[in-house]
């Protein structure tokens, strides 16, 4: 059974701030360049890992998150 917060599309943690480091991560969201272009097709589990994965690169950048 899916539960609501399954079904519930999960947005982009896009903030308008696009700019890739030498790592091809953007500085913005700490997503990877692929991950921002294949966002659209992910399915919302691929997307929440790919969300966990950002914040994963955000907090080796800011230790204090």
């Amino acid at each position: 059974m899916i539960n609501k917060e399954q079904k519930q599309t999960v947005i982009s943690p896009c903030i308008s701030v696009c700019a890739l480091d030498e790592n091809d991560v953007c500085t913005g969201c700490y997503r990877l360049a692929d991950e921002i272009r294949c966002w659209g097709s992910y399915s919302n589990s691929q997307k929440r890992e790919v969300l966990q994965l950002a914040l994963d690169r955000e907090k080796r950048v800011n230790p204090f998150l």
